[in-house]
């Protein structure tokens, strides 16, 4: 039996295998739009709820996956609403022992440490972002949609997620730049101070 008759049946299997098979990529877009991994969590779980609640909603199987992203899309911006989260500030506790460990694409510690570094900042560089770009940016980027799925999900004209996928690099472009400057200015105070 197919798994959305499964799911309409109520059959609990059928939940923990799309839990299995979808969990990590809307955890990862939840997080990349909320900015908190206990929140992103919840809206998660919140997103499994309500698909089982309405699975009779969905009328084609394959829209799946698009179905549940439209649901955490529409989640993480209401706790957004609700919740007033923007000046949350993330916390992310890694173990880079572990993901070092877990990471088999790193060829030693330091360019593990350098790209691992490398994707802090551009993290930190997005949730600097209003959610409005923050949104466009996640979708088109790490969820490599197109720039007409971004358009559906989001219920938006494809001239304004291309508009706001347009502003939204530059603002990404700005902070990164002004970070790298920052860096430099107290890289060149550390020399001075040792001198």
């Amino acid at each position: 039996m197919h798994l959305i008759a499964r799911l309409k049946q109520r059959d609990e299997d059928a939940l923990i295998e799309v839990m299995n098979t979808y969990g990590d990529y809307l955890l990862r877009t939840a997080y990349l739009l909320v900015k908190d991994h206990q929140l992103a969590e919840e809206a998660v779980q919140d997103t499994f709820i309500t698909a089982f609640e309405k699975i009779h909603q969905l009328e084609d199987a394959a829209k799946l996956k698009s179905w549940l992203t439209t649901i955490i899309i529409n989640r993480c911006r209401s706790y957004m609403r609700k919740n007033s989260w923007k000046n949350l500030l993330p916390t992310i506790d890694f173990n880079l022992f572990q993901l070092f460990k877990e990471d088999t694409s790193a060829g030693n510690p330091e360019d593990f440490l350098l790209q691992w570094e490398g994707n802090q900042q551009l993290s930190a560089a997005i949730q600097q972002l209003d959610y409005k770009y923050r949104e466009v940016i996640t979708l088109f980027y790490y969820n490599e949609m197109k720039i007409t799925q971004i358009a559906l999900h989001t219920h938006a004209n494809e001239n304004t997620v291309k508009s706001k996928l347009k502003r939204a690099r530059t603002l990404l472009k700005d902070i990164l730049l002004k970070g790298e400057e920052s860096d430099e200015a107290t890289t060149a105070n550390h020399k001075t101070t040792a001198r």
